[in-house]
């Protein structure tokens, strides 16, 4: 009983200490293409300021991206740079020598940037260089409209990772659909803070089921056992 009580504390103490949202990174969605498959990319890009639009995105392609073609996006304009290849790709119109190596995004107005609490997809069209089981890593710098650069470029588990994508066999799975960006709305923290609530009461709640369900154990012991004859009770003997 005592240790049922102790678990559900600390159930109890985890809930509370737990962040109402996960803190968000620059990413590519989704996170496994096929290896030589023409496939759709996007570069999720959330806003985790409180107080500044995100205004530019600049990602920088590993080697062997022979083309790569950019979705439109309202709002903001795109430079795509170039750059020689190592090793020129063979392909049915010849050999292709220069690659992509940066696309930048740059809203035209700050109005225009990505705000608080949403997020944008910047969708690409490419075929996927590598062989199953490499790792493409894509470094990316995030520009706030106050002048903060958040730079994308760590080792996985770190605070600020660098988007990648694990080359799967051919034939593996294609890219997903892009989604639209919308700012979050207040109902949407109201819920989360509503169902986190509901946890702890939860929690709490079993807690006090546990504390009563022993007491009232407790006391149907005591009132099961042999009580003692009250002083002048005894019948006395004729």
């Amino acid at each position: 009983m005592r240790n049922t009580l102790l678990a559900s504390a600390a159930l109890a103490a985890a809930l509370l200490a737990a962040p109402a949202v996960a803190e968000a990174h620059v990413t590519l969605q989704p996170e496994q293409a096929p290896a030589g498959g023409f496939v759709r990319l996007d570069v999720r890009v959330p806003n985790e300021r409180d107080d500044a639009n995100t205004t530019k995105v600049d990602v920088k392609f590993p080697p062997g991206f022979a083309e790569a073609s950019y979705q439109k996006v309202p709002g903001w304009g795109v430079k795509v740079t170039k750059a020689k290849l190592a090793k020129p790709i063979q392909t049915d119109d010849g050999a292709v020598t220069e690659g992509v190596s940066r696309i930048t995004w740059t809203a035209d107005s700050t109005a225009d940037g990505i705000p608080p609490g949403a997020f944008q997809d910047f969708g690409l069209s490419v075929q996927v260089p590598g062989k199953a089981g490499d790792t493409l890593t894509f470094k990316a710098l995030q520009t706030y409209s106050n002048g903060t650069v958040v730079r994308w470029i760590g080792p996985a588990g770190s605070d600020t990772p660098a988007p990648t994508v694990q080359v799967t066999a051919a034939g593996g799975a294609a890219g997903a659909p892009a989604a639209t960006a919308t700012p979050a709305k207040a109902s949407d923290g109201a819920s989360n803070g509503l169902a986190i609530t509901a946890l702890i009461v939860g929690a709490l709640g079993l807690i006090t089921g546990v504390a009563a369900l022993s007491s009232r154990r407790g006391a149907a012991a005591r009132s099961r056992s042999p009580r003692a004859p009250a002083p002048g009770s005894a019948s006395r003997r004729r």
